[in-house]
């Protein structure tokens, strides 16, 4: 069944089985392969796109419930990649493997835009859920406050070390 989706500012249509994942649509119809499969279930985060600004998991939003949403992923977050949380993520070297950074990048982007001086609190709070395998909790932390220009503790050989154990 065709569906018309906004997704990046675009309208487009996909002609897939109305309860296919939101995720499927994005990847393997759109060909958009930033969002990611992490888990299926809606815990991992590495599917989080923003739906109407807001952080979403897209593996468990069936594509017939999107309707006239507005759909961000990754792709459509910045043409350039000069979305501050982008640069952020890049001058604090968060990433390692890089799987679940769209993931993270999308749900600190929507955190932002909703708050955008955040306590360290509303930070965690809000970034919890997204899960890391290589556990760079640390510097996704120190990201978001420097995307969001607060304060970061200056980078040293010991305290880069320190946060990578």
């Amino acid at each position: 069944m065709p569906f018309n989706l906004n997704v990046n500012g675009k309208t487009v249509t996909v002609d897939v089985p109305g309860e296919m994942p939101l995720l499927w649509a994005l990847r393997d119809v759109l060909n958009l392969k930033g969002t990611k499969y992490g888990c299926g279930i809606a815990q991992c985060g590495a599917c989080t796109v923003h739906v109407d600004g807001v952080a979403s998991r897209s593996c468990s939003i069936p594509v017939s419930t999107v309707g006239n949403k507005k759909v961000t992923t990754i792709e459509g977050l910045s043409t350039d990649g000069r979305h501050p949380v982008q640069i952020a993520w890049q001058d604090v070297d968060v990433p390692q493997c890089g799987y679940c950074q769209a993931g993270q990048i999308m749900t600190a982007a929507a955190l932002l835009a909703k708050t955008p001086k955040p306590s360290d609190e509303q930070i965690s709070t809000g970034m919890s859920g997204n899960l890391c395998r290589c556990g760079t909790y640390v510097r996704i932390h120190e990201a978001v406050k420097r995307a969001a220009g607060l304060p970061t503790a200056p980078r040293t050989t010991q305290t880069a070390r320190a946060a990578a154990e």
